[in-house]
């Protein structure tokens, strides 16, 4: 056998025994990249739509009570100016009965 011909057979039994150590890596890299494939789409099809309607409802909540914070502060100062005309009236009410 010539040095090239045991070359040549040195260099096929690397590529076969280096297709066959490859083989199991491709699998799974191709395993993890249809992981990554369906997380990418369960991430699109149900998490993105259900984060958009809570943020949605987060939103909306914040607008009406954005919309009425000064409202409420009013009606604070009303519910303080009542309480205060039900203690005078029950102090009276008192002294006359």
């Amino acid at each position: 056998m010539t040095d090239n011909e045991l070359l040549l057979a040195m260099s096929e039994m690397l590529d076969t025994k280096l297709k066959s150590e490859l083989q199991p890596l491709k699998n799974d890299l191709q395993t993890v990249k249809d992981e990554v494939h369906q997380i990418k789409l369960y991430q699109e099809n149900v998490i993105l739509p259900r984060l958009n309607t809570v943020e949605s409802c987060y939103t909306d909540t914040y607008n009406r009570y954005k919309n009425y914070a000064d409202k409420m502060e009013a009606a604070f100062a009303d519910i303080e100016i009542m309480k205060k005309v039900l203690a005078e009236h029950s102090e009276k009410l008192q002294k006359l009965a």
